[in-house]
């Protein structure tokens, strides 16, 4: 699933660049990759526009909606569940993403919730990586270069000085 999502992710510059999904799935299917594994990815694809979707309301809308502000001393408590599927890496790094002011809280529960929805126990932390430029892409964004170098560096390579 997730070289799948990886594909869409380098052939369709933003979420709403991407064709509709049963087009998309023609299109994967001509590239090669397997049905399980297309079939997947646009059950979560599907998943991602939804949550996405759902955060980018008409703002009166979404004020009316939207819980009381966090205060920065709040902090996020992860389900057993969440825990046992994300493991402990990825938690690092979802902090260390939230704790660097890159990963608003709203696209956190995003991260998470496609998380919990995408297989491995617990997720790799390669895997939370593709799923948070994921998250990124459904809003149009691009991480700045900083956050992106971290997401798409290969830890196995790295010299130390």
């Amino acid at each position: 699933m997730f070289e799948v999502l990886v594909f869409v992710y380098e052939n369709y510059w933003r979420g709403d660049a991407c064709p509709e999904l049963q087009q998309l799935g023609r299109k994967l299917t001509a590239v090669g990759f397997e049905a399980d594994e297309i079939q997947q990815a646009l059950r979560w694809l599907d998943g991602l526009n939804i949550a996405a979707q759902s955060t980018q309301l008409d703002p009166e809308v979404a004020q009316a909606l939207q819980a009381p502000r966090q205060s920065p001393q709040s902090m996020r408590v992860y389900s057993v569940a969440e825990q046992d599927h994300l493991g402990a890496e990825a938690l690092s790094f979802v902090s260390f993403l939230e704790s660097a002011g890159v990963l608003p809280a709203h696209m956190r529960e995003i991260v998470i919730d496609r998380a919990m929805a995408a297989p491995g126990d617990p997720i790799s932390l390669d895997d939370l990586k593709i799923i948070v430029l994921m998250v990124y892409w459904s809003f149009g964004e691009e991480p700045d270069s900083l956050v992106l170098d971290e997401l798409c560096d290969d830890v196995e390579s790295r010299v130390a000085h």
